[in-house]
């Protein structure tokens, strides 16, 4: 089981500050997993929603509405935290609340308003997701939070593993640089020389990847022959707080404790 020592957190905590970005690693048993795995199959058919659809958003290689084929695809399932005792369970682990404590530099707590959902990349009409900051949708009194990808199984560049730009969470970009969507512009030449600075992050099963709310991140598609299931929570500082009425505020966050 994933438990670090001073020293290890201190080494993290350094590569998070220079990266926007660490994988910690083992921090799912096989029997947890095994355990989510089927209740995410049982909500997926027959469907268990609140959901989010491909079609629903548009993204390269998604089908072009709902009643396309592979339309009604489940690129989400949403309110994962409340789903079950086992996703609480996913969402507060206290050992990733350790790390997080020591990143966040205070004490943490969970999002339910942002990600706190289970991704389900299906093979054959899954899509994929272009080069952005999470934050860009975000309110908060300061753009510091840090989203925890859990990987239910292997994340590889096949099946459509995220890809990071290592340092880019330190960094501002004019509105230029970014489309309507806030998006980043592949066709700039500025925005290609990041772009060829990117890393994919392959995972193995039980791995978590923390990253920062403003590291620009992306995925391909899932060109394998399974679905690549993972689930994604997003944290803060207890005394970075939403602002009021913006959909940063729509429910209570979730106070975590570390081990």
């Amino acid at each position: 089981m994933f438990n670090p020592n001073d020293a290890q957190l201190e080494q993290l905590q350094a590569k998070f500050t220079e990266q926007g970005y660490v994988v910690l690693p083992g921090v799912i048993g096989q029997a947890d997993r095994a355990r989510l795995v089927d209740q995410i199959r049982d909500a997926i058919d027959p469907l268990v929603g609140p959901a989010e659809f491909e079609a629903d958003v548009g993204y390269p290689g998604a089908p072009a509405d709902r009643s396309a084929p592979g339309g009604k695809t489940p690129r989400r399932l949403l309110h994962a935290y409340v789903r079950s005792d086992e996703f609480k369970a996913l969402a507060t682990n206290a050992q990733v609340a350790e790390v997080l404590g020591r990143l966040l530099a205070g004490s943490v707590c969970l999002s339910q308003c942002h990600h706190n959902c289970i991704m389900t990349k299906h093979p054959g009409f899954s899509s994929a997701t272009l080069w952005h900051q999470d934050v860009r949708y975000w309110s908060y009194e300061r753009p510091e939070l840090i989203s925890a990808w859990f990987a239910l199984g292997a994340e590889t560049q096949a099946n459509g593993a995220l890809w990071v730009i290592p340092g880019t969470h330190t960094l501002d970009f004019a509105a230029q640089r970014l489309d309507a969507d806030l998006f980043l512009r592949p066709e700039l030449v500025e925005n290609q020389a990041l772009i060829q600075r990117a890393e994919v992050v392959e995972l193995q099963a039980g791995d978590v990847l923390l990253f920062h709310c403003r590291l620009l991140h992306a995925a391909g598609r899932n060109e394998s022959d399974a679905v690549k299931l993972s689930a994604v929570f997003t944290y803060h500082r207890q005394d970075n707080r939403s602002q009021a009425g913006t959909r940063s505020d729509r429910f209570p966050s979730i106070k975590m404790l570390s081990s």
